[in-house]
């Protein structure tokens, strides 16, 4: 999958405290073909900062989705989403919660209150890239955004 030149603008803010991860997601990323901009946020608040901007300046872009991993320091990954789904301005900003996390508890409580997907990480590396090239044809490319 090769990404057009009109997606190119639309960015990634992958939210995860792992450097692991980061750079696993990131190579998965790539090996899809998906050359997007990544915003690395490594914990909640500053994800939080991220989208609500900073010295109550708002940020100049919003991504085209974030990628939301649960289990993070400072603020989770629900606490993150809840204040995303509770602020007017990026309320329908697309949320993938993106995490190991197969608790069912994580997912129904991910579900309500707004995650747009829910994808457990595979361990597998294959299964993983796979999983991120469906996850950036269908946000980057046919997903028509709301906000």
């Amino acid at each position: 999958m090769e990404v057009s030149n009109d997606t190119m603008d639309r960015h990634i803010l992958l939210v995860e405290d792992n450097p692991d991860d980061v750079d696993l997601t990131l190579m998965a990323l790539e090996k899809s073909n998906i050359m997007n901009e990544v915003r690395v946020a490594r914990d909640g608040e500053e994800a939080l900062q991220m989208l609500l901007g900073r010295d109550g300046e708002p940020p100049s872009r919003l991504p085209a989705v974030v990628l939301l991993d649960l289990n993070m320091p400072r603020v989770n990954g629900l606490e993150v989403l809840r204040e995303i789904r509770s602020n007017e301005r990026i309320r329908r900003l697309p949320v993938v919660i993106l995490t190991s996390s197969g608790e069912e508890q994580d997912i129904v409580r991910g579900y309500d209150l707004g995650a747009n997907s829910y994808i457990r990480k595979p361990v597998d590396f294959e299964n993983f890239v796979s999983a991120v090239k469906n996850l950036g044809l269908y946000w980057l490319v046919l997903n028509e955004p709301g906000v």
